[in-house]
């Protein structure tokens, strides 16, 4: 019999032992159609063409996978190498099969400007349909490994090629579906092309000690297999070496030879259940010392990707360490083939489709992350993230995130929500507040302090952050503040036109603008812009609040211009100089020797606009100008010639008095909370009261000194981050 037909029937076999109700015809119908598309190409080593996609079959076999990845791994060539079209698969074998043959398709049809933006495509396209089905991925691994296997008949260059993009994309996909066996294998194919020198002196040394390594490994396996025995214990047991490349690893990358490899030796042991796991765990460490800082339950708190195991390093009799695994038979399989594991329980259930399983919501957050990213930042950005080594931190709750080392706080907020690293403020690891650029290790407890006043993430931290989600997502934070900022000026500019201002002037001119902003607490223009931009500040509101400004000043000037010319024309030999200097930091009508006060109604500090009002013995009482008591509406028409003009100068007095009113949400804590902001800003408190309203909301009542308008308003600004606080205003009258 011809050995291609003898070697399909050996898989048609297979199939029958771990899922006796294939559809066997179709299997056959698909082996048929490939061996027709392909009769007229051969491989490489001149055998038919036929043998590849059989082998991609059989491999997947191994993984127990289900018919339609056999099938359509027998015609993951047929659309790019052959006539056939989606259209003709689908036709004969269904859309599921024609999804997943397109999906493994290279786009080999299209021109590209360079091998990035080629390898970019390939890859995008692969992640798009390996997000809908994850089973796409698994029949290109496959062919990959088949490849690899047979990459002796590869030009040098090509091999290299190969290799090299194996062990940067390929083998840490695998890692991450939990495949390790066929990870494993793609590394030590990878590494014998691109270190040849180095994969043979360790396979050598490996070869010339393989008699002693059996004999070490068959010792402890039969101390272990009889210990358990004897306590009842049903597992089995049994060793292996270390792969290749994580022996080349670890004495190339940390200088070590192959008798200072820490866990050379791996002992399996597989029991029944969970309980049996913890058992054999105590009987190991019976029978060995262990070593300190070497154990892992990974049973507990699963990887990300599914693998439960204990793990321990022992070290025996001998003075040689060794690693155990133990671990249920279900984990071995998820460990063993990872997401391929769970295909025999998801035989015959119809539209199951595993790719939409939360546990591989990475493969969407990869695509999300590098949606906007050109040929050469998606590839290396892809690698970082695909092939970067894991830290495993925790939530307040409890839930697992998994994070590229080195990751900070930043990579931390960002990785549970956009929202939460634009809000972010600080960083508790473990309990304790720390620095945005602090390293979390594994195990760490983080909890991110968010506020909604926070002003968004800092440039700065693009540079402290590991991970691409995190880096990806300020980049585009800074993206949409600056439309925000754009449309913001636009609409600002289109309100000032129908008030008949001009932008230009109004920028122009500082000290309204200046007036303004301070006001309405932005520190610059570009952040009002960015509050119009995203709607949480009216254009016509600010505008409204600018042309008031402007006509105040023109009507100041103007008066000041007539009080000039009158000064002038009574005294024109001499100009009385305007008094730079005041005891009190007022001066009146243009005197400094007047008996002033500052009102206890409104309690101005230098930088308020002010007004005087002369009274009955006891010199000048100063208000703020939106005093209610100082409101023009209100003044008796008798006392008109008692208001007089007041302003603020240089002052022997360092500190003014003022009062503040804080409304927020009744809570405990919250008279204390105020009271640690205001230490924190390092200001003198004459008086605090806080008194619970009958709607569950609270007033706190506040004296406190200091030295202008600015030092006040930034006070303020630190109030108005408690929280619960809704408002922060200056007590009036």
């Amino acid at each position: 019999m011809d050995p291609i037909l003898e070697r399909f029937h050996a898989l048609e076999e297979k199939v029958l032992s771990y899922n006796p109700s294939a559809d066997i015809k179709r299997l056959s119908a698909a082996f048929q159609y490939a061996d027709e598309a392909h009769a007229q190409q051969k491989r490489k080593d001149g055998s038919p063409y036929i043998t590849h996609p059989l082998a991609v079959a059989e491999i997947l076999a191994d993984l127990d996978m289900d018919t339609d990845s056999l099938i359509a791994a027998m015609l993951h060539d047929c659309i790019e190498d052959t006539g056939a079209t989606y259209e003709d698969i689908a036709r004969q074998f269904g859309a599921t099969v024609a999804d997943l043959v397109e999906g493994v398709t290279k786009l080999t049809r299209m021109q590209y400007t360079s091998k990035e933006e080629e390898q970019m495509e390939n890859l995008r396209k692969m992640f798009m349909a390996m997000a809908k089905d994850v089973r796409v991925i698994l029949i290109k691994l496959c062919d990959r490994l088949h490849n690899m296997r047979t990459l002796m008949y590869k030009s040098e260059r090509k091999q290299k090629e190969k290799a090299l993009e194996t062990m940067e994309i390929y083998a840490p996909i695998a890692h991450r579906l939990g495949m390790q066996r066929l990870k494993w294998e793609l590394e030590d194919l990878s590494l014998q092309y691109l270190d040849p020198v180095g994969y043979k002196e360790i396979t050598d040394e490996l070869a010339t000690r393989s008699s002693a390594h059996q004999e070490f490994m068959a010792s402890i396996q039969e101390k272990i297999t009889q210990r358990l025995a004897e306590d009842g214990i049903q597992a089995k047991v049994y060793g292996r070496m270390k792969h290749i490349y994580s022996i080349y690893r670890k004495m190339y990358a940390q200088n070590k030879t192959l008798d200072e490899i820490f866990d050379l030796y791996a002992f399996r042991v597989i029991v029944d259940d969970i309980p049996a796991c913890y058992n054999v765990l105590g009987c190991i460490h019976d029978m060995y010392k262990p070593v300190l800082g070497r154990f892992k339950d990974y049973i507990g708190t699963p990887k990300p990707n599914g693998y439960q195991s204990l793990h321990t390093t022992v070290i025996g009799r001998e003075g040689i360490p060794f690693e155990v695994q133990i671990r249920t038979f279900d984990m071995h399989q998820t460990a063993e083939y990872g997401v391929a594991a769970h295909w025999k329980y998801k035989q015959g259930m119809a539209n199951t489709r595993l790719g939409s399983e939360s546990t591989y919501e990475w493969i969407r957050k990869l695509l999300e992350s590098q949606q906007d990213a050109d040929a050469e930042e998606f590839v290396r950005t892809m690698k970082v993230d695909m092939f970067a080594d894991e830290v495993f931190v925790f939530t307040p709750n409890g839930d697992v995130k998994s994070l590229p080392a080195g990751a900070t706080p930043i990579d931390f907020a960002y990785s549970v929500h956009s929202a939460v690293g634009n809000q972010m403020t600080g960083a508790k690891v473990n309990g304790r507040l720390v620095p945005f650029d602090s390293v979390l290790q594994s195990g760490d407890i983080v909890e991110i302090i968010t506020s909604k006043s926070a002003h968004g993430p800092s440039r700065d931290w693009m540079k402290i952050c590991k991970s691409n989600e995190a880096r990806n997502k300020i980049r585009q934070w800074f993206k949409k503040r600056e439309e925000n900022i754009a449309t913001g000026r636009a609409a600002f500019e289109n309100e000032l036109r129908h008030l008949g201002l001009n932008l230009a002037a109004v920028v122009s001119s500082p000290d309204a603008l200046g007036q303004v902003l301070k006001r309405m607490r932005f520190g610059t223009l570009e952040e009002m812009y960015a509050a119009i931009g995203y709607g949480g500040l009216s254009a016509q509101k600010v505008a409204n609040r600018v042309k008031e400004e402007l006509t105040r000043m023109g009507r100041e000037e103007q008066r000041s211009q007539i009080v000039e010319r009158v000064a002038t024309s009574l005294a024109p030999d001499k100009t009385p100089a305007r008094p730079r200097h005041s005891q009190s930091g007022i001066v009146v009508e243009g005197l400094d020797n007047c008996l002033v006060k500052f009102s206890r109604c409104c309690t101005p500090v230098p930088g308020d606009p002010v007004v005087g009002f002369i009274t009955r013995g006891y010199g000048v009482s100063v208000h703020r100008a939106d005093c209610p008591n100082a409101d023009p509406a209100r003044r008796k028409p008798e006392e008109a010639g008692r208001w007089v003009n007041v302003s603020w100068v240089e002052s022997d007095q360092e500190r003014y008095r003022t009062a503040l009113e804080i409304s927020a949400k009744d809570r405990d804590g919250l008279a204390l909370d105020v009271a640690m902001a205001l230490s924190a800003q390092k200001v003198r408190v004459s008086n605090l009261s806080a008194r619970s309203q009958p709607d569950g909301f609270a007033l706190v009542t506040l004296i406190l000194e200091v030295k202008d308008r600015e030092e006040l308003n930034a006070v303020m600004n630190r109030l108005g981050q408690i929280q619960g606080v809704f408002l922060v205003n200056r007590a009036k009258g």
